[in-house]
């Protein structure tokens, strides 16, 4: 453990360098940049919600700036086909045979920005990507590179234009942040880091293999079997919330999947880690809960009638399940 935690120390002077470089381009949304972060060192999915203008592209491109690693931004649009995404098989007539000709999510990071603007049957290209990290041309599976990483960026669904993610998509992203608007000491530091300074490059800090052990390191991150209990109940609790003297079933039409435990546990871990620690404290399932829940708890209409949403749910949950 002793080892452990000194190796997690060592580690935190490239997450400092992470942050400052990230800071030259973002102001505030420090959760959102622990949630990027978190993503970053365990290869889970993030997806942004939050109003135009909020710099949510922006925070992506600053972090894929920081990795010395591929990246492509990939603006969704309605008109956009699968084979954009994933790429297609070409004739060539002189050959009389078909070359493939591989796509856009052939590198390791990728910004699908505005990812609720394009229709249902694009968003199915993303399955197979975003769950297996690889891609099927043709007859061909394709392999894609390590690390893979999808950071999307979505508007509110009430906003213009908007189509919903398919549950099976959603549920493949580790982590779901909604930002707000920043506060006027926030907003005054954008208009003078945007309108009367020169802009700062952000300078690349950290490998791939870098990485890879950085994520060795937070698997060996303890986590005590009361808490793996503790995740589980929580998980359980959104399906079956009268065993734990809750009174929401009416307005759960569906709770969350296995992968909701899997990634509860690993976001705790890298808050563990983010903190300084070599263990798992309830507070770290706390903190991360709502954002690995919010996606993954389908509300009934019942609950839509009566106004009540998915964070009023998660409240009541982290009230009402025990804390070992």
């Amino acid at each position: 453990m002793e080892q452990l935690k000194a190796a997690i120390q060592d580690s935190h002077h490239l997450i400092s360098q992470i942050r400052s470089e990230i800071a030259k381009e973002l102001v505030g949304q420090e959760k959102l940049v622990d949630a990027l972060l978190t993503g970053l060192l365990t290869g889970g999915h993030i997806l942004i919600e939050g109003v135009p203008g909020l710099a949510k592209t922006r925070a992506v491109k600053a972090l894929a700036s920081v990795v010395q690693a591929k990246f492509k931004r990939i603006q969704f649009t309605p008109d956009l086909l699968p084979a954009d995404l994933t790429g297609t098989e070409i004739y060539r007539p002189k050959t009389a045979d078909f070359v493939t000709r591989k796509g856009p999510l052939f590198n390791n990071i990728i910004l699908a920005d505005e990812i609720n603007r394009a229709p249902s049957k694009v968003q199915s290209a993303l399955l197979e990507a975003m769950e297996e990290k690889q891609v099927t041309i043709g007859d061909e599976t394709f392999a894609l590179p390590s690390p893979f990483l999808v950071l999307a960026t979505q508007n509110p669904i009430e906003q213009e234009g908007t189509y919903p993610l398919p549950e099976a998509q959603v549920d493949r992203f580790m982590l779901k942040v909604l930002i707000d608007y920043p506060d006027k000491t926030q907003e005054l530091e954008i208009l003078k880091k945007t309108s009367f300074q020169a802009p700062e490059l952000i300078s690349p800090v950290i490998s791939c293999e870098k990485l890879a052990q950085m994520g060795s390191l937070i698997e060996q991150i303890y986590v005590d079997e009361k808490l793996k209990e503790y995740i589980v109940d929580l998980i359980l609790a959104t399906r079956h919330p009268e065993k734990y003297g809750m009174k929401l079933g009416e307005y759960i039409e569906f709770g969350a999947s296995p992968r909701a435990s899997i990634f509860l546990a690993r976001a705790a871990r890298v808050n563990a880690f983010l903190s300084g620690r070599a263990y798992v404290t309830p507070q770290d399932i706390k903190l991360l809960g709502p954002d690995v829940l919010r996606h993954r708890i389908i509300l009934s209409f019942e609950a839509e009638a009566e106004d009540i949403t998915s964070e009023h749910i998660i409240q009541t949950l982290f009230d009402s399940v025990e804390v070992p």
